[in-house]
């Protein structure tokens, strides 16, 4: 599956049971990825997907329901115990730390391998890094 996901400089994804943030630009470079397709997310993260190209899969267990080559937004951890089925991670990277109390639980350099990166201007953010990684 390939996972899709947002983090603070310091790793953070929520605080409270609630994303740390959101951009629309970041949203409208997820569905451009798509292309069409569907992406599994829970419906909390539906919320934020109300574009008319968005074709969300709404799941209160996205990571465990997705097959093999499926597309997942994720907003909170854990990933660890769908390690092994994750073929590729598209990591958003916020340039600001924000309250959390949970971090992305992978280690991304013993599991995969970056794969590409650039900078861009969100909406709501200045500059988000946008990270690749493949197993």
């Amino acid at each position: 599956m390939i996972v899709f996901l947002c983090v603070d400089k310091k790793n953070g994804m929520a605080f409270h049971q609630r994303r740390q943030s959101l951009d629309r630009v970041v949203r409208a470079d997820i569905l451009t990825m798509a292309a069409g397709k569907p992406i599994w997310m829970t419906p909390y993260s539906a919320r934020q997907f109300t574009e008319q190209e968005a074709v969300p899969r709404v799941s209160e267990a996205p990571l465990r329901e997705a097959e093999e080559g499926a597309l997942c937004f994720v907003e909170f951890p854990p990933l660890v115990p769908s390690l092994e089925r994750i073929e590729k991670l598209v990591l958003y990277r916020w340039d600001r730390v924000y309250p959390a109390d949970q971090w992305l639980d992978l280690d991304l350099d013993s599991a995969f391998r970056l794969v590409s990166s650039c900078d861009f201007s969100g909406h709501s953010h200045e500059k988000i890094t946008k990270e690749v990684y493949q197993r």
